[in-house]
């Protein structure tokens, strides 16, 4: 972190290794002075075990520059985002790194309108860290810090607003919810009971060393949750992230999606009532995204991997429906962020809606297999990996919009692209049988082990 804060998502680094307190109070100044003396600042934190003392540190930092900080206390990454927004906030700070195992802690700016900051907005924070630009107040003009409580139940309840509740409860499903030991247990189980369903919890505790599994949502992971589905017979199972922005759905026969299949259930349900919208996804998400999207005629609009470049997207594009594969979904008429809590609600509703299980709604769409990998890179050699693999597939029919994507002529497909918050290259490939998904992955980490040792 010498000469770039902000990855694809926020600021991310080691616990006290790469980020430290120190650092912290000067990120929170370089923000306070991004914003301005006298601005209004929402503050709060995930389970993580460093997040009160970072919190406390970025709140030095904001308070030193003249902002009044507004503690919400813990709370997940949406629910932050929709008090910022609701309470007419200048912009908030989000201690969190989301799906990053429990050694890392991270800070995530927010905008007024409850979206992350652009990278241009970053870029001006960079700027006033590095070059030493901090503005500080005078010792009579520092800023306050104030409680601002209940943001988690102001949440829940304007969820209800963008679902059918009788519908649902009419239904009396039976959701299980593996919290991943964090914030997604604080909002969902209680909108789920006033949605009528029944919930039952799995890793609901707050314990920020994660002991029931990393904070990532991987189907390898959930095993736990499927059985559990499988045990209560329930109708859904939802696996979340650090942070609950991200969630990953189970059947009521205890299989995992992907994000992309849930998603085109979404995409299918919301334009067929709106027919001609926009849906914003990143290209690493399956052709099955776009083979929804063209069958229901709406319009695709491919972006860079990032929630926030999703996000800026549907602002920019005035789209009201975004997505990802890794269980991100952007439902704007509620804001326009990855949700884990809205995306549950939604695919509740889509089911009470059409009668349907998610089992049923799935096995409608054309069926695409995905394989995820990855491959340890470090940060200085990822520019020189990517222009080694593109060189070797650059006849092919590829695209680089992010890393190296190439379109095979059986359906197939393969993304690669270096991760922007870990010294990681990423493969997304997806196939119409589980075998050739697989093979693809392995025989390109195998090409870039080749390409690496070289350089």
């Amino acid at each position: 972190m010498t000469t770039k804060l902000f990855g694809t998502n926020g600021i991310r680094g080691l616990v006290n290794i790469e980020l430290t307190p120190e650092m912290a109070i000067k990120i929170g100044s370089a923000i306070g002075t991004f914003f301005g003396k006298n601005k209004n600042i929402l503050l709060g934190y995930d389970a993580r075990t460093s997040g009160p003392m970072f919190a406390k540190a970025v709140t030095a930092g904001l308070t030193a520059t003249g902002c009044n900080v507004y503690f919400s206390g813990m709370a997940s990454t949406p629910a932050i985002q929709f008090a910022v927004k609701n309470h007419k906030m200048d912009g908030g700070v989000i201690i969190s790194a989301s799906h990053n195992p429990p050694e890392y802690n991270g800070i995530k700016v927010i905008w007024s309108d409850g979206i992350e900051t652009s990278h241009e907005q970053e870029v001006e924070i960079e700027n006033i860290y590095f070059d030493n630009k901090i503005v500080y107040a005078p010792w009579d003009q520092l800023g306050a810090k104030k409680e601002q409580p209940g943001i988690n139940d102001e949440y829940k309840d304007a969820i209800k607003k963008h679902v059918n509740p009788q519908a649902i409860a009419a239904k009396k499903f039976h959701v299980v919810v593996d919290a991943a030991n964090s914030v997604g247990g604080i909002a969902l189980p209680p909108l789920l009971r006033e949605l009528g369903a029944k919930c039952t919890t799995i890793n609901a505790n707050i314990d920020g060393t994660f002991p029931g599994r990393l904070p990532e949502p991987r189907p390898e992971s959930l095993g736990d949750l499927s059985k559990t589905v499988k045990a209560v017979g329930a109708d859904m199972g939802v696996a979340f992230d650090g942070d609950a922005d991200r969630s990953i759905f189970c059947d009521g026969n205890g299989t995992i999606y992907w994000g992309d299949k849930t998603f085109a259930v979404v995409i299918k349900h919301y334009l067929i009532k709106n027919p001609g919208a926009k849906i914003v996804t990143p290209v690493s998400s399956s052709t099955l995204i776009k083979d929804t999207v063209d069958a229901y005629k709406g319009e695709l609009i491919w972006t860079k991997v990032g929630s926030v470049t999703v996000s800026q997207t549907m602002k920019a594009e005035n789209a009201n429906l975004g997505g990802e594969e890794n269980g991100g979904i952007f439902y704007r008429p509620h804001q326009a962020v990855r949700d884990g809590a809205m995306t549950t609600a939604l695919l509740l509703n889509i089911m009470a809606e059409a009668g349907k299980s998610l089992a049923e709604l799935v096995a409608e769409q054309p069926q695409y297999f995905i394989e995820k990998g990855k491959i340890e890179c470090p940060n200085d050699k990822k520019e020189a990996l990517q222009r080694g693999i593109y060189e070797q597939v650059k006849n092919e029919n590829v695209s680089t919009i992010d890393g190296v994507k190439i379109w095979f002529q059986d359906a197939s497909a393969i993304l690669i692209r270096p991760s922007g918050t870990e010294p990681v290259f990423r493969l997304y490939a997806e196939a119409k049988n589980h075998e050739k998904a697989v093979k693809l992955v392995e025989d390109y980490i195998a090409r870039l082990e080749k390409i690496l040792v070289k350089i």
